[in-house]
C-alpha cells in the first residue's frame, strides 16, 4: 500500500510519546494524571476558598434579562421544548421559502408544552418569550387562526432566533463586532475575533475563509487578535491528504501570520478534532519556525486539555518556542468536541478513546497543562478560557505572580467575570468573539449550546440554587479517586458498545501515524491464489453429518477465532482488496470489519437460537419442544463488489447453523475468496464443509443447482440473475428449498430546504462516489428542493472537484477504479445515452497518468426521476428538483421505480420524516446521514420488491431461513399418570 511517510517532524522528540498516549488506556492516562498534579493540600484549600467565595458573590449578581445562564434554568436542553428551541435555533435563519420556515415552526412549537414555562424564570425577557411562545402553539393549533397567525408567528420566531444569536453573535461583520466590542472593552475586555462558519468543503469555500480573516487583520489593533480554524482554509484538511495540507495550506496560513505581524495583531490556530491534532502541529510548527516572523510573538495555538495527550502536547510547544527564542501564546481549553470525539471511536471500533470519559480527568488534565505552562512561561505566554470557578481559582493559584490571561466565549459567563474583573489582582481577559451572518452561527451556537447547557457544565449549575456550593467547589482529585471504575460506566469500551449481541470489530486509525508507517512497512504482502480440491456435493453430503452434530457453541467458537484470524490478517487482506477489487483504502478497512462482524453476529445468535430447545405451552402432563436444526447443503453466491464481506457473511450464516457451504466466488475476485477459505480452515472448519467453487457461473446453475440434494442458496447480486436462480430452483427435483437474495437498488435521498447544505454534501459524495458508486446500497437518484437547489448543486461540484481518483493502494486516493473493463465500457455508454437528455452538474477530471478501468464521477441533473429506469452500477448521480409541495409525489416515484433497498431524508422537520418513514416502501431508511455502510446487528441490511427476498443480512432473523423447525411432543403421563399435578400442594 502507498501510505506516504508520516514520520518526518519537527518535534521527533516527541513522536513516541505522542504516539503512545494518543488512545491510551485509560486507566493508564488517569494514573499519569494523579501522578504529576503536584497541588499541595495547602494549596487545594485555598483554591476551594476562592472558588467558594466567587460562587457566593455571583449568585448574589442580578442576570442580564437574556443570559444563556437564564435561557437555560427555563429550557433544559434535554426537555422538549429546549430541544425544540435548539432546532430552531438550527435551522430556521437558513430556510429561504416560507412553506418550509411554517413547517418547521408547526414542528417545533406547535405541540409543546410552552405554557408551563411562564414565570419559571426571574427573566422578564424570558417569561415574555414563553408566553409568546404559548400563544402561537394556541393559534398554529386552531385552523381558523393558523393560515392569518402563520406570516406574524414566522416574523416573530424568526425575530427570536436573532435576539437569541445576538448574544452569542459580536457582530455580523468585522465593522460591526468591532463598533460593539467598544462597550465591553470599557470594562476591560480585549477580544479574540472568530469569523464564522464550518470546515471547508471546497476550494471557493477556503478562499473565502481566507479572505475573511484577511480582511478581519486588517480591521484590527494591536490589543486584538484573531482565531483560525484550519479546516476552513483547506477543503480537504485530513491526515489522509497531509503532503497536500502541508503544501497548500501552511503558505496560506504564513501570508495570515505575517499580515498580523504587521499589523501588531496575535493569531491563534483554534483546536479541532483529536485526529487532526498532529497535522495541526506540524502546520504550526512550519509557519512558526518561518524567519519571516522572527521578533513576532503573535503566533499561539489552542490546546484541548480533554485529550490524552494534551500535557505532553505543551512540552512539545515549549520546545518549539526554545528553537526560536519566541514566546508562544497558549490558549488552554477544555473542548467543544467531546461528545462526537467518544461517537467517532465507537463507530470506527478504534482501540481507545482519545479523550477522557469522565469530566473530572478532563478537569485535573487541564491543572496539569496549567501547571506546565506557568513553569515553562519563559517559552509560552499562558491564556486560559474557562467558566469554572473551581478552575480559574486554581489557576491563580499556580500562577504565582506570574503573568497570564483569562479568555470567555461572547455571551456565556457574563455573571462570572463581572465578578472576576472587578478583583484588584484580575488578570487581563479576552472575549472570544464570533463574528459571522446569523446563517454560519448555528452550527457555532448548538455547539456551544450543548457544551454549557448540558447538566454537568459548570456554567448551567453555577446559579441553580438546588446544587450546593460544596459540590462546586469539589476538588476533580478527590472526585477521581472516589469512582469505582476509572472509565465511565456508562461509556463502554469500543471494542463493547454491542455487547451482549457481539464484540466491536476493530477498526484501524487512519489518524495514527504509527498505524499508517505500520500498513506502509507490509506493502509487499500480497496472497497468492490458492485452489483447493474442486468442490464435490458428495464429500459435502457426507460431511453434513458431522458438522450439523457439532455443537453449536463449537460452532460458535471456530467462527470466534475466524474472526480473530481476520483481524491479525487486516492488513494483507485489505492489501488483496485493493490489489484484487480495486478498494481504496478506507473501504478496504470497512468491508474487513464487516467480515469480522458476521463470524462473531452469526456465531452467537446461532447459539442463542439453537443451543436449546423452546418449551412451549400445553396441557398438563405433555411436554411440547421446539428446534431448530440445519438444513442440508447451502450454495452460497456472492458478488465481486464485496468480495469478502458478503461472501464471508453468506457462508458463516450457513456454517453456524449446522449447513455445509459450497462457496462460489465472484470470477473477478478469486484470490481473497481463497484467502479467506485458508483461514476459515486454519480455524477449525473441516474442509469438507466449506468448500470452494472454482467453476463458472454457467456450471452452477446448469449442474449444481440442479442438484436435488442442495438444501437452499445465498445469493448476492443483480436481479435479473436472481430470477434466473429462481427459476432454476423451481425447476430442480427433489425438495423445495429458500433462495435468500439481496439483489440492487435504484436508492434515492430528499433534501428539502431546511437541512444543512455542508452535511448533505458530504452525505451524498460518500452515499454516490465512495466505493466507485458500486454498492447495491449506493445513491442514484437525488431529490433536491428546488428553494435551495442551486447553492446546494454548486456545492456538490466544488466538493466534487476536490475528489481524488487514482490507485486504490495509495491512501490519499477517494475514489478507484470500476470492477473492470467490461463495467467500463458500460457506464461510458450510459453516459453517452443521458448526455442528451439531461444537464451536466459536474465530471471530475480524470488524470492523465491512471492506470486501471476508471469512469470519472459525475453528476446529471433530470428532468424527471422517468428518465432513470434501471441501476446504473457506477459513480453516476442523477439529480431531480421538487417543490415543497410535492414531497408526496416524490416518495410515490420512488415507490415505482419497484426497487426497495435504501434510501436517506436530510431534512429538521419530524413531520417530513415521519412522512417518508410511513410511505416509503425501502429497507433501510436513513436520516440526517449518508445512505451507505449498514453495519451487522446495528442496521440489518436487505431489502424488498426488487430489491431482494429478505430476511435482513445482519439481523436477528436472516439465520431462520437458514435452518428448519422440528416439534416434539411426548405424553409424560404414558409411564405412570401425572405425578406432578398430582403432588400439587394445597
Amino acid at each position: 500500500m502507498i501510505i506516504g511517510d508520516f514520520n518526518q517532524h519537527f518535534f521527533s522528540k516527541y513522536w513516541k510519546i505522542l504516539d503512545e498516549t494518543y488512545r491510551q488506556d485509560e486507566e493508564k492516562a488517569v494514573a499519569f494524571l494523579l501522578k504529576h498534579l503536584t497541588l499541595t493540600d495547602e494549596q487545594c484549600v485555598h483554591i476551594e476558598d476562592k472558588a467558594r467565595q466567587t460562587i457566593v458573590a455571583v449568585r448574589k449578581l442580578k442576570l442580564k434579562s437574556l443570559s444563556l445562564e437564564n435561557f437555560l434554568k427555563t429550557y433544559a436542553l434535554n426537555s422538549e421544548e429546549g430541544l425544540a428551541l435548539m432546532c430552531l435555533a438550527e435551522a430556521l435563519l437558513r430556510i429561504p421559502d416560507t412553506a418550509t420556515q411554517t413547517a418547521l415552526i408547526h414542528d417545533k412549537v406547535g405541540g409543546a408544552s410552552w405554557a408551563k414555562n411562564i414565570g419559571r424564570s426571574d427573566s422578564f425577557v424570558v417569561n415574555l418569550a414563553s408566553s409568546g411562545l404559548a400563544v402561537m402553539d394556541k393559534l398554529l393549533r386552531w385552523p381558523i387562526t393558523r393560515k392569518v397567525s402563520e406570516p406574524m408567528i414566522r416574523k416573530s420566531v424568526a425575530h427570536a432566533m436573532k435576539v437569541l444569536g445576538n448574544q452569542f453573535v459580536l457582530g455580523e461583520t468585522i465593522e460591526g463586532a468591532l463598533a460593539r466590542a467598544k462597550t465591553y472593552a470599557a470594562a476591560g475586555y480585549c477580544f479574540s475575533y472568530d469569523m464564522l462558519g464550518e470546515a471547508a468543503l471546497t476550494k471557493e469555500d477556503a478562499t473565502r475563509y481566507f479572505l475573511a480573516y484577511t480582511k478581519a487583520i486588517q480591521a484590527l489593533d494591536a490589543s486584538s487578535s484573531i482565531s483560525v480554524k484550519l479546516s476552513a482554509l483547506h477543503p480537504r484538511y485530513e491526515v489522509g491528504k497531509r503532503g497536500r495540507v502541508l503544501e497548500e495550506l501552511v503558505p496560506r496560513v504564513l501570508e495570515l501570520a505575517k499580515l498580523a505581524k504587521a499589523k501588531h495583531v496575535g493569531l491563534t490556530i483554534d483546536a479541532e478534532e483529536s485526529e487532526r491534532l498532529i497535522l495541526s502541529l506540524e502546520v504550526f510548527a512550519a509557519v512558526y519556525k518561518n524567519t519571516e516572523l522572527d521578533g513576532w510573538e503573535g503566533l499561539g495555538l489552542a490546546v484541548q486539555s480533554y485529550q490524552k495527550r494534551s500535557p505532553h502536547v505543551i512540552d512539545l510547544i515549549a520546545e518549539l518556542a526554545q528553537t526560536t527564542g519566541r514566546k508562544i501564546p497558549v490558549r488552554l481549553v477544555k473542548g467543544a468536541y467531546w461528545d462526537a470525539e467518544i461517537k467517532r471511536t465507537q463507530e470506527f471500533g478504534l482501540k481507545n478513546y482519545a479523550v477522557y470519559t469522565r469530566k473530572a480527568y478532563t478537569d485535573i488534565s487541564y491543572l496539569i497543562c496549567a501547571q506546565k505552562m506557568f513553569e515553562a512561561s519563559d517559552f509560552i505566554y499562558p491564556q486560559f478560557a474557562s467558566h469554572n470557578a473551581y478552575t480559574l481559582a486554581a489557576v491563580e493559584e499556580l500562577a504565582k505572580g506570574r503573568p497570564y490571561e483569562l479568555q470567555r466565549l461572547h455571551g456565556m459567563g457574563d455573571a462570572l467575570f463581572e465578578h472576576l474583573l472587578t478583583k484588584p489582582s484580575a488578570p487581563p481577559c479576552r472575549i472570544y468573539a464570533p463574528v459571522g451572518v446569523y446563517q454560519d452561527l448555528l452550527a457555532y451556537l448548538i455547539r456551544r449550546l450543548l457544551e454549557n447547557g448540558a447538566s454537568t457544565s459548570f456554567v448551567n449549575q453555577l446559579l441553580d440554587p438546588t446544587i450546593s456550593i460544596e459540590h462546586l467547589i469539589e476538588n476533580p482529585i478527590t472526585v477521581a479517586n472516589s469512582v469505582q471504575t476509572v472509565a465511565h460506566p456508562q461509556i463502554p469500551h469500543p471494542k463493547d458498545i454491542l455487547q451482549p449481541q457481539r464484540q466491536n470489530s476493530l477498526g484501524i486509525d487512519f489518524s495514527d501515524y504509527s498505524e499508517l508507517a505500520r500498513i506502509n512497512a507490509k506493502n509487499n504482502v500480497s496472497a497468492k491464489p490458492v485452489s483447493p480440491n474442486p468442490a464435490d456435493i458428495d464429500t459435502a453430503e457426507g460431511a453434513f453429518a458431522a458438522w450439523s452434530q457439532t455443537s453449536v457453541v463449537a460452532r460458535n467458537q471456530i467462527l470466534h477465532r475466524l474472526a480473530d484470524l481476520l483481524e491479525s490478517h487486516a492488513v494483507e487482506l485489505m492489501q488483496i482488496l485493493a490489489e484484487e477489487g480495486g478498494k481504496t483504502i478506507n473501504d478496504a478497512m470497512s468491508e474487513f470489519r464487516e467480515a469480522v462482524d458476521f463470524c462473531r453476529y452469526y456465531g452467537n445468535l446461532a447459539e442463542q437460537m439453537m443451543q436449546s430447545s423452546t418449551t412451549l405451552p400445553g396441557p398438563t402432563g405433555e411436554l411440547n419442544q421446539l428446534s431448530l436444526h440445519a438444513r442440508g447443503i447451502f450454495v452460497c453466491i456472492s458478488p465481486w463488489n464485496f468480495p469478502l464481506a458478503i461472501f464471508l457473511g453468506q457462508v458463516v450464516a450457513a456454517l453456524a447453523t449446522g449447513n455445509v457451504v459450497l462457496a462460489k466466488h465472484a470470477s473477478q475476485t478469486p484470490r481473497i475468496a481463497s484467502r479467506v477459505v485458508e483461514l476459515a480452515y486454519e480455524a477449525g472448519i473441516p474442509g469438507a464443509a466449506l468448500q470452494l467453487l472454482f467453476v463458472e457461473g454457467a456450471y452452477v446453475s446448469q449442474y449444481i443447482l440442479s442438484d436435488p440434494r442442495i438444501a437452499g442458496i445465498a445469493f448476492t447480486g443483480s436481479t435479473s440473475t436472481a430470477r434466473q436462480i429462481n427459476q432454476a430452483l423451481a425447476n430442480k427435483p427433489g425438495p423445495i428449498v429458500p433462495l435468500i437474495a439481496e439483489t440492487g437498488g435504484l436508492n434515492a435521498m430528499i433534501v428539502d430546504s431546511s437541512a444543512l447544505f455542508e452535511q448533505v454534501v458530504r452525505d451524498v459524495i460518500a452515499s454516490a462516489f465512495q466505493s466507485a458508486g458500486q454498492r447495491c446500497s449506493a445513491l442514484r437518484l437525488l431529490f433536491i428542493q428546488e428553494d435551495v437547489a442551486d447553492g446546494l448543486l454548486r456545492m456538490l461540484a466544488g466538493a466534487m472537484a476536490e475528489l481524488r481518483i487514482g490507485n486504490p493502494e495509495d491512501i490519499t486516493t477517494d475514489v478507484g477504479p470500476v470492477i473492470d473493463k467490461q463495467a467500463q465500457a458500460l457506464l461510458e455508454l450510459y453516459c453517452e445515452e443521458i448526455a442528451p437528455k439531461a444537464k451536466l452538474i459536474y465530471r471530475c477530471p480524470l488524470p492523465d497518468d491512471l492506470i486501471g478501468d476508471f469512469v470519472a464521477p459525475q453528476a446529471w441533473e433530470i428532468e424527471h426521476s422517468n428518465l432513470l429506469d434501471r441501476e446504473v452500477f457506477g459513480p453516476i448521480l442523477h439529480v431531480v428538483r421538487y417543490k415543497s409541495t410535492e414531497l408526496m409525489s416524490v416518495i410515490e416515484q420512488i415507490n415505482a421505480k419497484g426497487y426497495g433497498l435504501t434510501m436517506g431524508v436530510h431534512s429538521r422537520i419530524d413531520a417530513v420524516i415521519q412522512m417518508v418513514r410511513r410511505h416509503a416502501r425501502v429497507g433501510n431508511l436513513y436520516i440526517n446521514r449518508n445512505i451507505i455502510g449498514a453495519v451487522v446487528g446495528v442496521q440489518p441490511f436487505g431489502g424488498e420488491g426488487l430489491s431482494g427476498t429478505g430476511p435482513k443480512a445482519g439481523g436477528p432473523h436472516y439465520l431462520t431461513r437458514f435452518v428448519v423447525e422440528r416439534t416434539f411432543t411426548q405424553n409424560t403421563t404414558a409411564t405412570g399418570g401425572n405425578t406432578a399435578l398430582l403432588m400439587l400442594g394445597e
